[in-house]
C-alpha cells in the first residue's frame, strides 16, 4: 500500500469513528470530526500531516493513490 492510500485510508477510517462515537457516545463528539477536517484543509495547503510522516517512519513509500 503506498504512503498515500495508507493516508486517506487512516482519515476514512477516524472520520467513520468519530462519527459513530458522536452518534452513540456524545454529541460532543462533534468536535473531534471538525478537527479530523480542518486538519485534512489544512494538509491540502501546506503540505504538513503528521500521520503520513509517521506513515512513512512504519516503512509505507511514496507513490499515486490512484493506481
Amino acid at each position: 500500500m503506498s504512503l498515500d492510500k495508507a493516508v486517506l485510508a487512516f482519515a476514512g477510517t477516524m472520520v467513520l469513528i468519530s462519527v459513530a462515537l458522536t452518534f452513540w457516545v456524545s454529541p460532543l463528539f462533534v468536535w473531534f470530526t471538525v478537527f479530523i477536517g480542518f486538519n485534512m484543509i489544512q494538509s491540502a495547503f501546506t503540505g504538513f500531516c503528521p500521520a503520513a510522516m509517521i506513515f512513512r517512519k512504519l516503512g509505507f513509500k511514496a507513490g499515486c493513490a490512484f493506481n
